[in-house]
């Protein structure tokens, strides 16, 4: 299975470098104010790519610390709970 996953990986990889190799040509990207920036268009690709991941993450960050908030919160409540349990019934195995 390993052999699988690192042949799919490699054959993604030479793909993509592929498509970076026959993208070279410097494309003009305009901005407001005649404002302009000149770069290969693989590199605009992979800078606009890895900008939406970062705000992708960023979105996500809020949701997964709420739910670690949330986790901690149900684990102290469940040994709390456990605690308790073993308190009333250690009185009655005395007895």
């Amino acid at each position: 299975m390993r052999i699988v996953t690192r042949s799919a990986w490699l054959l993604l990889f030479i793909l993509l470098l592929a498509f970076a190799a026959k993208n070279t040509e410097p494309v003009a990207l305009r901005f407001y104010f005649e404002l302009v920036w000149q770069a290969p268009l693989v590199l605009l690709l992979l800078a606009f790519f890895a900008a939406g991941a970062l705000l992708g993450l960023i979105a996500a960050l809020g949701t997964l610390l709420r739910q670690r908030r949330e986790i901690l919160r149900l684990r102290n409540e469940a040994r709390g709970s456990a605690l308790a349990q073993e308190a009333q019934s250690a009185p009655a195995a005395e007895a």
